[in-house]
């Protein structure tokens, strides 16, 4: 069973213009969020990010971008705030 957590709301992106497909943030994430494609690498399964930041810190080209330590928690409560508004 693979682990998922809330749909659409990781802060995961890649920039493309800066990875050069070198992988090591496939080397690093606990869930095989990536994949190279085209000699980049590709989000495959962004609902199993859980923003650890393993992918960022470990990327020697800044092509990774993800907000770390909410695991989600950010937007859940943004939408929480706006109910409530």
């Amino acid at each position: 069973m693979k682990l998922r957590y809330l749909r659409n709301i990781s802060s995961l992106a890649v920039v493309n213009e800066k990875c050069i497909g070198c992988a090591m943030c496939i080397d690093v994430c606990p869930h095989d969020v990536f994949r190279i494609e085209g000699k980049r690498v590709r989000i495959i399964d962004k609902d199993a990010c859980m923003e650890c930041g393993a992918c960022k810190r470990n990327c020697p080209f800044s092509a990774i971008e993800v907000t770390t330590g909410t695991g989600g928690l950010v937007p859940v409560l943004e939408e929480m705030m706006q109910k409530k508004a």
